[in-house]
């Protein structure tokens, strides 16, 4: 295999075949996965029905700033890779590689979870899932056919990503419509068979109960930035773009909220903590029967697969730009010569989804936890490169200017920066959130891992438009 060094040659380009549903249903399906199944109970049981939803707004305000800045810079540069083409404009090659490891580590964390999700979700559909023992994790039993189920979709669901970004997409938009038709069932049985008494105490647990919901809100809404990272195979235009990006995040909003007030309405705050599933519990109650539920779990498993899918994409596009400019192997750069997608970095991260399920459900909380302060350092850096982009180039071609051309566009990239800095200190020791020692471990390892290739990218080159013509060629003069 190549070195870090040895930048890929010129591959054919990525095929623009994505349309406005497309890409809305890659950046909605990759927010909406399994989390709204299995973690609903645990909020309301936090944080009470109300502060439930108003930690889910709050995340969602600040996921909303955030997600302003990505629309300007996606419109402005509609390149795959999205993170990685923004931070090395404004901020050099060393800055774009921590930004787009960051998101790229985010990425591969929540496609392994939904590796691990998928069985464990089949488990409550077909009960003797459970054969041929391996081993314990953690306390919990792995068995063979449990964890076959999630090796083998991470087989199919990279195998089609590898088939080309349209199949991809066909597949997105209609599980999407699936898991949008369960939603409608869910408020529909919240209105005829629920009640408002059930959400009560709306609020428990004080700002306790309020940052354990906040916490887990990168975790959520990750996913809106696959947009950006599709952009290069997207054929509308660039102003239109960035607008899907903060429609993504409005519609996931909306869904978290949604997904509160129909569980808590169904059932006492009792007999939601109890729950082994709480939001399918909450639907077979809200119409009375057990079928009801089964179905909601088909819809946690559309979930599942559209968050699967689109992470997948974004983060194979991710090391595919990064091999591009020479910052990770030449390997990861290579595109499949007749489907024209990055077949290697697909093949790599569908190797890690397989393993996953092997480690037990003990992996799904390390997973996101490990996963969230990542997502949220790439947070970051984009927002702060968004403010110097905006001071260093003010005649930079921006299709969509959020807050205008004054100050206003520089106050959002601030309060963003801000913001996710102050979610970012939830996870520090001593924190109400703060993480265990298995997730720092694994946050550990693939930073490790990422001080490896960072310290191989050239310094002294300076920021700016053609930063990466640049850098491929210091790497070349090594």
């Amino acid at each position: 295999m190549a070195t870090a060094s040895s930048p890929p040659k010129e591959e054919a380009s990525l095929l623009k075949v994505l349309g406005n549903w497309d890409a809305l249903a890659l950046g909605f399906g990759a927010m909406i996965g399994f989390g709204w199944v299995v973690l609903t109970g645990g909020w309301i049981s936090s944080a009470g029905t109300m502060g439930a939803v108003l930690a889910m707004l709050t995340g969602g305000v600040i996921m909303g700033v955030v997600g302003l800045a990505y629309a300007e810079l996606t419109a402005a540069m509609p390149k795959a890779g999205g993170e990685h083409n923004f931070l090395l404009r404004g901020m050099g090659p060393r800055w774009s590689f921590i930004g787009s490891w960051a998101i790229t580590g985010g990425y591969v964390t929540i496609v392994a979870f939904e590796a691990v999700a998928l069985p464990r979700t089949a488990l409550y559909l077909f009960p003797d899932l459970n054969q041929v023992p391996l081993w314990e994790v953690a306390g919990s039993q792995v068995h063979l056919t449990w964890a076959l189920v999630g090796a083998v979709a991470a087989v199919v669901i990279t195998g089609i990503n590898i088939l080309g970004v349209k199949l991809a997409g066909v597949a997105q938009t209609f599980v999407v419509l699936l898991l949008l038709i369960i939603g409608l069932m869910l408020v529909f049985g919240s209105f005829t068979g629920g009640s408002a008494e059930n959400m009560e105490p709306f609020f428990t647990g004080g700002m306790g109960g309020f940052f354990a919901v906040l916490v887990v809100v990168p975790f959520l809404f990750v996913g809106f930035d696959v947009i950006p990272q599709s952009a290069e195979e997207v054929k509308i235009p660039a102003r239109q773009i960035g607008r899907l990006v903060v429609v993504a995040v409005v519609l996931a909003t909306i869904w978290y909220v949604m997904t509160i007030l129909t569980t808590g309405s169904a059932l006492p705050a009792g007999d939601l903590a109890q729950a082994d599933i709480a939001t399918a519990d909450a639907m077979g109650a809200l119409f009375g029967s057990d079928i009801m539920a089964k179905v909601l779990i088909a819809g946690g498993i559309a979930g599942i697969l559209t968050s699967w899918n689109s992470l997948l994409l974004g983060a194979s596009r991710l090391m595919y730009s990064m091999a591009r400019s020479g910052m990770l192997p030449r390997w990861f750069g290579t595109l499949h010569p007749k489907y024209r997608t990055p077949s290697n970095a697909l093949l790599f991260i569908g190797a890690l989804s397989f393993i996953a399920p092997f480690f037990g459900e003990a992996m799904l909380v390390w997973l996101v936890d490990s996963g969230a302060p990542s997502i949220v350092i790439a947070y970051i850096l984009v927002s702060v490169v968004f403010v110097i982009l905006r001071r260093m180039e003010p005649q930079m071609d921006r299709p969509l200017r959020v807050g205008g051309a004054g100050n206003g566009g520089i106050i959002i990239g601030v309060a963003a920066a801000v913001l996710c800095t102050g979610l970012l200190s939830l996870y520090l020791p001593g924190m109400p959130a703060a993480l265990t020692p298995p997730p720092w471990i694994l946050f550990g390892l693939w930073w490790l891992l990422g001080a490896y290739f960072l310290l191989r990218i050239p310094t002294g080159i300076q920021p700016g438009e053609d930063a990466e013509h640049r850098l491929l060629s210091a790497l070349k003069n090594r």
